[in-house]
């Protein structure tokens, strides 16, 4: 059985990046379990609640705005280069949201639930939260509607301002991230003076789960990555400094909302919140992107976890704890809430790492070798020369 579960590690991965993934799906799986807890431990469990989402739009930029980078940097903007890039994200994220996607699908019909089928049209072109609020159905897909159109949007207007303005690719990233910095930010604010805000709801769904709304958080990263590139040594001069700043602000906003001094409603959770919590993911970058390897049981477990992320964040709620868990008449079998409770909420968590092994191993991984193996036509991509 331990053996079933183990998952080969490459030495390639980064240890410190590892850890911030794997401290955000964390977060993720523990704040949609809260709800399988007594309302008593609410309080408890607000203390550790921190943003997992915004830790993955940020490495997510990070991630794909440095493959970005150094693809517009190294070789001239072609139709090819294009497709490649969108071919090679697209096989890494769509195989696992489609799968969801239908076995959700499936659980729904078998309950009889009254799907309705009309509504997966938006969620196949990621279009059920461009501007509108996410529905009800398989409520994770809100994060990966943004990444998708950053994945769609950013090479788009990066080729637009290097093909049709002759913008070097150097100043494109930092001009494209920069507005969107700035345009997203001004959205808000708009939205936030016209629009009445009163509830958590009215929050979470018009301000945090909107793609127009979200993109901003993706940009830091792509500083970040520009940064890196560009100016290696002053990427990593302040690292620790930076460490501490970033941890400090996820501190001090905690502080702040636990003694209600921040409210769900107010100016800055709808405007600028996004932006200092990205900001603050953005500072611990350089630090953990610079901690490359590790050893020992922690160094496993972490990347285990780091791993299997993406499977884990796609299973835990629509699946494992609304599709299953919650369907379970509990209180027929066991009537103490000390035997049920920890029972639902370890079966929550065992479910979850057991199917996301499971999807890793047995399709996931398979199709990331697959896709390894697709290269650029060397034909048809000129490198630059210097």
């Amino acid at each position: 059985m331990t053996k079933f579960l183990t998952v080969e590690i490459s030495k390639k991965r980064i240890y410190g990046l590892d850890i911030l993934r794997a401290i955000a799906i964390l977060l993720v799986v523990i704040s949609h379990g809260k709800y399988l807890l007594p309302n008593r431990t609410f309080f408890l469990h607000d203390m550790i609640d921190f943003d997992g989402v915004s830790i993955f739009f940020v490495l997510s930029g990070f991630l794909i705005g440095g493959i970005l980078i150094q693809l517009l940097d190294q070789h001239q903007p072609t139709k090819t280069l294009l497709i490649d890039f969108w071919t090679r994200r697209w096989l890494r994220t769509l195989p696992n949201y489609f799968l969801i996607l239908f076995i959700l699908c499936g659980i729904n019909v078998y309950f009889g639930n009254n799907l309705n089928f009309w509504v997966l049209k938006d969620y196949m072109l990621f279009s059920q939260n461009l501007f509108s609020e996410h529905p009800n159905f398989f409520p994770e897909a809100w994060s990966l509607s943004i990444e998708e159109w950053f994945y769609l949007i950013t090479p788009l207007c990066l080729y637009f301002l290097i093909l049709v303005f002759k913008i070097k690719p150097k100043q494109a990233i930092i001009t494209l991230a920069f507005t969107i910095l700035t345009a997203v930010l001004f959205f808000r604010f708009y939205r936030f003076s016209i629009l009445e805000v009163n509830t958590f709801d009215h929050w979470d769904l018009l301000f945090r789960k909107q793609v127009v709304t979200r993109l901003d958080s993706l940009m830091f990263g792509v500083i970040c990555a520009y940064i890196q590139y560009y100016s290696k040594s002053n990427w990593l001069k302040y690292k620790k400094q930076l460490l501490l700043i970033g941890i400090a602000i996820f501190v001090i906003i905690k502080s702040l909302y636990l003694a209600q001094i921040i409210t769900i409603t107010g100016a800055y959770n709808c405007v600028f919140s996004f932006s200092v919590i990205s900001l603050a993911t953005a500072f611990l970058l350089p630090y953990f992107s610079d901690l490359k390897s590790g050893e020992g049981i922690i160094y496993k477990g972490v990347s285990f976890i780091s791993l299997i992320s993406y499977s884990m964040y796609l299973l835990n709620l629509s699946v494992v704890q609304l599709s299953f868990i919650n369907v379970i008449p509990w209180r027929n079998y066991i009537e103490s809430s000390y035997i049920f409770v920890p029972l639902k909420y370890g079966l929550y968590w065992g479910l979850t790492v057991l199917g996301s092994v499971l999807i890793y191993k047995f399709y996931e991984l398979p199709i990331i070798k697959w896709r390894d193996k697709i290269k650029i036509n060397k034909e048809k991509v000129t490198t630059k020369t210097v």
